[in-house]
């Protein structure tokens, strides 16, 4: 696993970001508990902090992002959702059921949907893929 497990003060000196109290509790919380969502992480926060709006848990994530400290997914229908595991173009899998999100490695195979058949010009560097199901608890539960 690729996950990003650098000192969150240091991730922030890197990135050019002033070290503060939120911005490190983020850090922390989205490394605790990944694939979680704003209000999620704004709750974790203030058990740690006490008093800290939503919307200062919002402007972290959104300068952590920008500065590559953060991914931001969005699998369809559920709120955006952040992890520390960046820069290695990997996938998710979403149980429809209880939304659990885990990481899924790069694809490879030769699939047709993995290669874009016409670029439009643009240079690709990405590739996002949301693999859907049911997790192992939620498939037991239906039997």
């Amino acid at each position: 696993m690729h996950t990003n497990t650098a000192d969150p003060r240091e991730q922030l000196r890197a990135a050019g970001l002033r070290v503060t109290a939120p911005r490190v509790a983020v850090l922390d919380a989205v490394a605790a508990r990944p694939h979680s969502d704003a209000d999620r992480l704004a709750a974790t926060v203030r058990e740690v902090l006490g008093s800290v709006s939503t919307q200062a848990v919002y402007d972290v994530l959104r300068a952590c992002v920008r500065a590559g400290i953060l991914r931001r997914i969005e699998p369809a229908g559920s709120a955006a959702r952040y992890e520390t595991r960046t820069g290695d173009n990997h996938h998710h899998l979403v149980c429809r059921s209880c939304d659990t999100v885990v990481d899924v490695d790069c694809v490879v195979g030769s699939a047709p949907c993995l290669e874009a058949v016409g670029d439009h010009g643009f240079t690709i560097d990405e590739a996002e893929v949301v693999f859907w199901g049911l997790c192992p608890t939620c498939r037991s539960q239906e039997r």
